[in-house]
């Protein structure tokens, strides 16, 4: 009995949401075929929805992918795959909603310069045009992104090396503390650092914490927030479920941040659990890996972190105020762009897909890729194919233990396509890889959280640092090299596909775009 009520304490508000949710679901479509049966001239009305639903589908100026996937779903289900289509396909903003962006987003570029405005761009512009061109469709693409020279970087290969060195910095925080993450878990990680966040509230320096209310449904007590609150810390849980049938949920923050003080940064791969520094196994050895900022390139990480934080809270934060804490240092040599990824239409194009195809279309000699999950489109298939057809060298590094089952056979099933073109795959044998790394040619590269599928691509926030000429990417290709002294390289005889992992994989496949 203690179990059962332990369990409908900790898991019954997110149950009565999603019964409640599929109440409204089954409701509305009940009531549909109820008008039906009384009214038969509906069917004609139905009808034209049905037949606009498809033409609208196929003139929509959106992925292929996403097209073949509602089109499949509305000629299987011609009734109910339409009503879902209408309610489903756009992410609809209430005008409260709307105006309340427009004030964020104001308050955001006061400090902005466009790129043909930004004086690094126009020194670039003529003495690397290739970087020019990255940087001007990364700014165009999210507007808040800026380059920052005056500003240090130090890589990390492992969890527990990053965490370490937060803790430290976190102890020296004066001023604020903003932390923004997926994933949080009740252990000695998270209550490390929440011993801090504690004791520095106390001592008057602001504290917002953040994480995602679906993220952390199995991780954290349902009113974890309002207990944080009682310690002094601003916490709120980012899209919080609530019983109402939207395409919001959909929407998870999967940012990973940290700014203290406006002049310390982290981001990458990890989130606030044991099993991220290796106190916890789950999937054999957990490879992850993360980038500490410096300097002014953490008011990018800062603008990230209230951009969030004001959609989230429905609040208008001072973005010049705590963007001024950030002091220059000694620069390392290097450009950094923290830049944030998300669904539409806050971002109205696909920042961190955009930045990938980008890349691979540039590089010359190489592209090192780590990534957990490899279920892209068919963009970034033929971009990562045709890379490694024109001679790019294009590695791809793979978690030998998935961390799902059924992720493992979708990933396995892309191999086949591009290493008949060149790429070559290795999986990380001693267990699993989380890290999220591009490294481009020794001149740049992406350290952050947008992983290689659907998800992160399209539908989650997201957030990464773009690094030009940064110490960093030697530091991050290094691990890379050394990682793959102990993976092993996929073969056309390593793996074997038993006849149901085809199907598996072709249904996924379909629904993947909206997954």
């Amino acid at each position: 009995m203690k179990t059962i009520n332990k369990f409908l304490s900790r898991f019954g508000f997110y149950l009565f949401c999603a019964l409640a949710i599929l109440i409204e679901i089954l409701a509305l479509i009940l009531f549909f075929a109820f008008l039906a049966d009384k009214a038969p001239f509906l069917w004609v009305l139905f009808g034209v929805i049905y037949f606009g639903s498809v033409l609208s589908i196929i003139n929509r100026n959106t992925a292929p992918e996403n097209k073949v996937t509602w089109l499949v779903i509305i000629f299987s289900l011609p009734g109910v795959g339409t009503l879902f289509y209408v309610m489903f396909f756009d992410r609809h903003i209430e005008k409260k909603e709307r105006v309340h962006y427009e004030k964020i987003s104001k308050k955001a570029l006061l400090s902005v310069l466009t790129p043909e405005q930004h004086p690094t761009l126009a020194k670039l512009r003529n003495q690397d045009p290739t970087t020019y061109g990255l940087l001007h469709g990364l700014m165009k693409a999210d507007p808040t992104a800026q380059p920052y020279g005056q500003s240090q970087s130090q890589y990390f290969s492992l969890g527990e090396e990053m965490w370490q060195q937060m803790l430290s910095d976190l102890r020296s925080a004066q001023h604020f503390i903003f932390m923004e993450y997926y994933i949080v878990e009740l252990g000695q990680m998270w209550d490390s650092i929440l011993a801090i966040l504690i004791e520095k509230a106390a001592q008057g320096v602001e504290v917002r914490f953040m994480y995602d209310d679906i993220g952390c449904m199995l991780t954290l007590p349902n009113d974890y927030d309002a207990q944080l609150r009682k310690y002094g810390i601003k916490a709120s849980r980012f899209n919080r479920l609530t019983p109402k049938v939207s395409v919001v949920y959909n929407n998870r923050s999967h940012r990973k941040i940290t700014v203290i003080d406006g002049q310390i940064g982290y981001t990458g791969g990890i989130n606030l659990a044991d099993e991220y520094i290796n106190l916890r196994v789950r999937f054999g050895h957990w490879k992850d890996g993360g980038i500490r900022l410096e300097g002014e390139a953490v008011k990018g990480l800062t603008k990230l972190f209230l951009l969030n934080w004001d959609i989230n809270a429905m609040e208008v934060s001072d973005f010049q105020h705590y963007e001024s804490y950030a002091q220059p240092v000694l620069s390392d040599g290097a450009l950094y762009i923290p830049y944030g990824s998300g669904p539409k239409p806050i971002y109205p194009r696909y920042v961190g897909k955009m930045v990938y195809l980008n890349l691979l279309k540039q590089a010359k000699d190489y592209v090192y890729i780590t990534t957990p999950y490899l279920i892209i489109d068919y963009d970034l298939t033929e971009d990562l194919k045709n890379a490694a057809l024109r001679g790019v060298e294009v590695i791809i590094l793979m978690p030998f233990i998935a961390d799902k089952p059924i992720i493992q056979i979708i990933n396995r099933s892309a191999y086949q396509r591009l290493r008949e073109a060149g790429v070559r795959i290795f999986e990380y044998t001693p267990g699993f890889i989380h890290s999220k790394n591009f490294i481009v040619d020794d001149i740049y590269g992406v350290i952050g959280t947008i992983n290689l599928d659907y998800r992160s691509l399209v539908h989650h926030y997201e957030n990464a640092v773009f690094l030009y000429n940064s110490p960093s990417l030697l530091a991050s290709k290094h691990d890379f090299l050394e990682t793959l002294a102990v993976s092993q390289e996929i073969y056309d005889d390593t793996l074997t596909f038993k006849s149901h992992h085809k199907i598996i994989k072709g249904l996924v496949e379909v629904f993947a775009p909206m997954l």
